[in-house]
Order: C-alpha cells, then structure tokens, then sequence
C-alpha cells in the first residue's frame, strides 16, 4: 500500500518536499554534505531513531527554496500550524510598484474566495477529510500570504507619504 503523506504534518512536508529537490535525495544530501543514508534516515517518517536538527530542516527548507522546489516553505507552514500559528511572505519593498495596492485587494479577495470555496466543497457531506482539510489548509496559507502582502504594501505606501506627519 502507498503511503500519503500529509501537507499537515511537519514531518511528512519535510520529507515530501526534500524528496522534491532537483537530483532527489541524493542531490540534496551532497549540497549539505552529508551521507544519502544519514539523510534518507533523518527525513523518511516509518525512522523513529534518527532526526533533523534545525539548522538542517532551515538548510533543507532554504536549499529547496533556492532552487525553486514547489512548496519548500510547506514544512515551516505546518510547524507553525501544529502550534496554531501561521506564517507568509513578506515581499521586498522595492518590488512596489504604483498600482500593486489595487492589484494585492483583488488578490486578497480572490485568495479568501478561494478558502471559502475549499471550506464550502468539503462540508457538502458535513465530513472533512485529511485531503480536504490540507486543501483548506494550503488556500488559507495562499489567503494569509495575500493579506501579508496586502499589509507590506500599505506600510511601503505609508512610509513614501512624509505630508502625513
């Protein structure tokens, strides 16, 4: 039987998105320069005697992150879930530019529409499923990095009025 792995479950999300890098396993454990085995044995959930400190989830998480592996930030989305917090993006202040404030509300909008919609498809037979509930989990976290953005952009705008004060 196939394991599925859980974008809820930090452990899982780590091993998912490692196991994603370009060259696999075995390209990730040589850019930290450590043994496929040692790494394989750290990361695969079914291991109970072995674990990743946190310098290496952070490297493992940044390495993916920097050669642009789908989701590398979905293991630190689901630490922060586990303790009931969550986490976005904050954009670079000079990626603004003059109409990104009426640009970030339509995404916002759209990403909240987005959670509802997710909310809305799972609860048509009153029962979430751990499917559905890592979709309702990834639109959340799609809606939330909108709101951040959202709010990054208006502190910019604020910060470039000086008339204010």
């Amino acid at each position: 039987m196939t394991r599925r792995y859980s974008d809820m479950n930090q452990h899982d999300a780590l091993y998912k998105v490692a196991r994603a890098f370009p060259g696999g396993l075995e390209a990730l454990a040589l850019r930290m320069k450590i043994s496929v085995n040692v790494l394989r044995n750290k990361l695969a959930p079914g291991i109970e005697t072995h674990y990743p400190s946190f310098e290496e989830v952070s490297e493992i998480v940044a390495y993916c992150q920097e050669a642009g592996v789908k989701d590398a930030l979905l293991p630190l989305h689901a630490l922060l879930g586990r303790h009931g917090m969550a986490g976005f993006l904050v954009p670079e202040p000079q990626q603004f530019s003059s109409d990104d404030l009426s640009q970030t509300v339509c995404r916002v909008m759209s990403q909240v529409g987005n959670v509802a919609e997710a909310v809305s498809e799972a609860m048509m037979d009153r029962v979430i499923t751990e499917r559905e509930a890592d979709l309702i989990e990834r639109e959340f976290q799609g809606a939330l990095a909108a709101l951040g953005e959202w709010r990054a952009r208006i502190r910019q705008h604020h910060k470039g009025d000086d008339t204010a004060r």
